[in-house]
C-alpha cells in the first residue's frame, strides 16, 4: 500500500492549525476567546493561524456584537472539512503503511 503524499496538506503540518481545524470540524463555531483558552496560545498566535486557514478558504469568519463588545466566531467551511478529512486520513494511512513494515 502506497501513501499520497499530496494528500497530506501543509495547512495542517502546523499543530495550533491542526488543533483549530479539529475543534471547528466536530462544532458549529467557536468563538476567537474560547479558541485561545482551548488551545493555551496567545492572541497573536491563534490570529495568524485563523488568517492562514482563513486565506486557503478553510474556515469562514463571523463578526457581530453582544451588546456592545465585538465578538469573532470561527466556522468551518465544507472545502476545509474535506481538505482535513483527506489530510487525516492520508495520516492514517501513512501510520498503517509503517506497522506493516
Amino acid at each position: 500500500m502506497k501513501v499520497d503524499f499530496d494528500k497530506l496538506d501543509k495547512a495542517f503540518e502546523n499543530r495550533v492549525r491542526l488543533q483549530i481545524m479539529s475543534v471547528l470540524v466536530v462544532n458549529d463555531r467557536y468563538d476567537f476567546n474560547s479558541l485561545k483558552e482551548l488551545l493555551d496560545v496567545t492572541d497573536g498566535n491563534l490570529a495568524s493561524h485563523l488568517k492562514g486557514l482563513e486565506k486557503e478558504e478553510y474556515i469562514m469568519v463571523h463578526k457581530s456584537f453582544l451588546g456592545r463588545k465585538p465578538n469573532t466566531n470561527y466556522q468551518a467551511t465544507d472545502k476545509g472539512k474535506t481538505a482535513f478529512k483527506l489530510h487525516l486520513n492520508a495520516l492514517e494511512q501513512l501510520i498503517k503503511q509503517q506497522k506493516t513494515k
